[in-house]
């Protein structure tokens, strides 16, 4: 049997091998690209989530405080507000709605 191009790239063998991968790449993708379009996944800021990426940045600590302060946020012993969560850290600059979030969620891990 002559080796042609045809022959060896159109292993139908090859195709059904690649397949189970492929589906499970495309899972994997649609999983990461869900995570990065959701800001908060676990829903523990609630409706400050939806402010926070409404807000205009940058913004500090005690601007966040002062124009959210009141909502409420599921920390690991309960709800607090968000007042209440940054009360221990310094007034620093947030230049987005991600870095308020990795901040706020680094605190209530603790």
């Amino acid at each position: 049997m002559p080796d042609d191009k045809r022959s060896r790239d159109e292993n139908p063998d090859d195709e059904q091998r690649q397949q189970p991968e492929r589906k499970r790449e495309d899972v994997r993708d649609r999983a990461h690209e869900d995570r990065a379009m959701s800001g908060d996944p676990g829903g523990r800021l609630g409706d400050l989530d939806e402010a926070l990426e409404a807000q205009d940045y940058p913004i500090t600590t005690d601007e966040l405080v002062e124009a959210y302060g009141d909502y409420e946020i599921e920390t690991q012993g309960g709800t607090e507000s968000l007042e209440e969560v940054l009360a221990p850290t310094d007034n620093q600059t947030y230049d987005s709605a991600d870095d308020v979030r990795s901040r706020i969620l680094g605190l209530i891990r603790r």
